[in-house]
């Protein structure tokens, strides 16, 4: 059952993954990972052929530990295909362009109130962040292990959530049906019928409004589109230390990839590491270098942080739109030091900064 968890959790996936590449095959080898026997794809064209291949030979798949602590318990032996399904009609909607160009303002209003949701924030992501640590992990639910503290976790953001969506219920007229909370509420399936309270929590995000700028001051899509420079700077970031470290999927039937035959039934997984830091795609690939995504930028499927295929994240262009809002109001106005230089990163779910990540913030002078 422990497989190689522990090399995995101890080296990082980076490490596990750069060695076995060296040891086994610089395109795809056999592990065992969460319980299952897993092939792990590598390179650009492991992430192509994966890619291209999703509902064909693969499906998707959720380890125990995942689904446990992220979901209720009522969903942990169900198909989660209807809910995946439900769940892209209301995506298209709040993730349009459309939609986008309405959201820049709100992050740019947010940016100069952190102060005032803070508590919220602080009060999801710490029960969000048992979540996390907890997914990769053995799924042995014992009192002090990781998978109960994750299990835990998720059940007060459920909780929370509730009560979040409760409140939405009630929101503004103006905003009826704009932000992905009344989306959700709003939505149908193809029966007429509303999601469900479980359905609801267990997709919402909650979006918190403050005005103290006035519309002509905030950020609007023509600046963000302008801000190309920053976007590299940003993508060369997600190279280094990209926030997924990759997918599982599930084989729907045997096939041989790159010679080797991988029975159905077995699990897969692709990793950004094997591309994002291989030297064959990216030279010098530890060094920090926006340019690289200057003119037609990397070559396809070798910068993957959002993944690719029909599963590509939706939420793609909305991330880019926070990040370049979040540098915008931050970099504008400081210049960033690390108090701690050399703070390592661990890695869980996504990678993060053993101690946070605190930083000294030094006014620009006027």
């Amino acid at each position: 059952m422990l497989g190689e968890n522990m090399e995995f959790a101890v080296l990082g996936p980076q490490k596990f993954v750069k060695d076995r590449m060296e040891k086994y095959s610089p395109e795809v080898f056999q592990t065992s990972l969460l319980g299952e026997k897993m092939a792990i794809f590598c390179g650009a064209q492991g992430n192509k052929f994966l890619f291209m291949n999703e509902n064909k030979l693969l499906t998707s798949w959720w380890p125990q530990s995942m689904k446990k602590a992220l979901l209720f318990p009522e969903f942990v032996e169900s198909n989660l295909k209807e809910v995946s399904a439900l769940k892209r009609s209301f995506h298209h909607d709040i993730l349009k362009p459309e939609a986008l160009k309405q959201y820049i303002p709100v992050m740019d209003a947010l940016a100069h109130c952190f102060h005032v949701v803070d508590r919220h924030i602080k009060r999801l992501s710490e029960p969000f962040t048992l979540v996390t640590n907890g997914m990769f992990s053995v799924p042995i639910d014992l009192p002090g292990t990781a998978y109960n503290r994750a299990i835990k976790g998720g059940k007060w953001c459920v909780k929370r959530m509730r009560i979040i969506t409760e409140g939405g219920a009630d929101g503004e007229k103006g905003d009826r049906g704009r932000d992905l909370l009344s989306k959700m509420l709003l939505v149908t399936d193809e029966d007429g019928q509303f999601l469900s309270e479980m359905e609801i929590s267990n997709k919402s995000l909650s979006k918190w409004r403050c005005k103290i700028k006035g519309p002509d001051e905030l950020l609007t899509w023509e600046d963000i589109e302008k801000m190309k420079c920053s976007w590299n700077v940003a993508r060369e970031s997600l190279r280094l230390t990209p926030p997924a470290q990759g997918a599982f999927r599930e084989t729907t039937t045997e096939f041989t990839y790159a010679g080797f035959t991988i029975p159905k039934g077995w699990k897969t997984f692709w990793t950004v590491h094997s591309s994002h830091k291989n030297p064959k795609y990216f030279p010098e690939p530890e060094k920090f270098d926006p340019s690289r995504f200057e003119g037609s930028g990397p070559a396809p499927y070798t910068f993957v942080p959002f993944g690719g295929g029909p599963r590509m994240c939706p939420g793609k262009e909305y991330a880019r739109l926070e990040v370049l809002v979040f540098m915008h109001n931050v970099v504008r106005r400081f210049r960033l030091e690390k108090a701690i230089p050399n703070e390592k990163i661990v890695f869980h779910a996504s990678p993060t900064p053993a101690y946070g990540l605190p930083v000294h913030l030094h006014p620009h002078e006027k």
